[in-house]
């Protein structure tokens, strides 16, 4: 099965970091944000990937190419132009790199990978965004209800300490709890070839236009994970994720 990774866009709201490099590619604890959501499909034995690249798509081919042969110790005999490893493995993946357009929005970087993706169940998220959701499990749940398409719910992180009072005392104090305003879209899809014929043009958002058609044909089913679910969209978002990475605090590094 195959999984799609939207990793085109221009991340605005990151702007410090994404000046010379796309969002997916920034990074946390010495690794872009694109390895750490490819690491946790992996971990659930999908590793074969199409990402759909936009802005800066060349920085994200470089890393790729580049990553097999940096791997490890090497030694390089100039004279020759030899370069020989001392190290095998690394990540047994497959990457399909394919550019999308450089405004390409959201629902036609999915239509502009269709021919990647038509043979069948295939799996697609965002490339700013981690989770432990336990993928297996979002897949059985996508094949039991035979809709066209599953979304991950998940419950946004809160951004304050959570206060609960016993008259004008505070009886409990919770910082940044997970938050009881309800359900968002977490990203991390299962979807049908089916989805395809519901994208129009390049113009289409996923979220504002596929998603809702969905809706109303009743062909969008709910997988509801109230566990660690955590976006990249400010600074401040990679400064929390970076500090459980460092802290060996991060629920997406053993997400089995």
């Amino acid at each position: 099965m195959r999984t799609v990774i939207l990793a085109g866009g221009l991340g605005t709201r990151l702007a410090e970091e994404t000046e010379a490099r796309p969002k997916p590619m920034v990074e946390i604890g010495g690794r872009p944000m694109l390895w750490h959501i490819m690491q946790h499909y992996a971990t659930h034995w999908f590793t074969e990937f199409v990402l759909a690249l936009g802005y800066k798509g060349d920085v994200v081919k470089r890393f790729f190419v580049e990553y097999a042969g940096l791997l490890g110790s090497l030694s390089v005999n100039l004279a020759r132009g030899e370069v020989t490893r001392h190290e095998t493995g690394g990540e047994d993946w497959t990457v399909h790199l394919i550019d999308t357009g450089l405004t390409t929005n959201t629902g036609g970087r999915v239509r502009r990978v269709a021919d990647w993706v038509r043979g069948g169940t295939f799996m697609l998220t965002y490339g700013d965004g981690v989770s432990d959701v336990n993928l297996q499990n979002l897949v059985r749940f996508h094949r039991s209800h035979g809709k066209l398409a599953t979304i991950t719910a998940v419950r946004p992180p809160a951004r304050f300490g959570g206060l609960e009072f016993d008259g004008d005392l505070v009886r409990t104090f919770t910082e940044k709890p997970q938050t009881g305003e309800g359900w968002i879209n977490g990203g991390f899809f299962v979807f049908e070839p089916a989805v395809l014929d519901y994208i129009g043009g390049d113009d289409e958002s996923l979220e504002n236009d596929v998603l809702p058609r969905l809706v109303a044909r009743r062909e969008l089913a709910a997988y509801r994970h109230d566990r660690f679910w955590q976006c990249m969209d400010t600074l401040r978002d990679k400064r929390y994720l970076e500090s459980l990475w460092q802290d060996g605090r991060a629920p997406w590094r053993a997400s089995a």
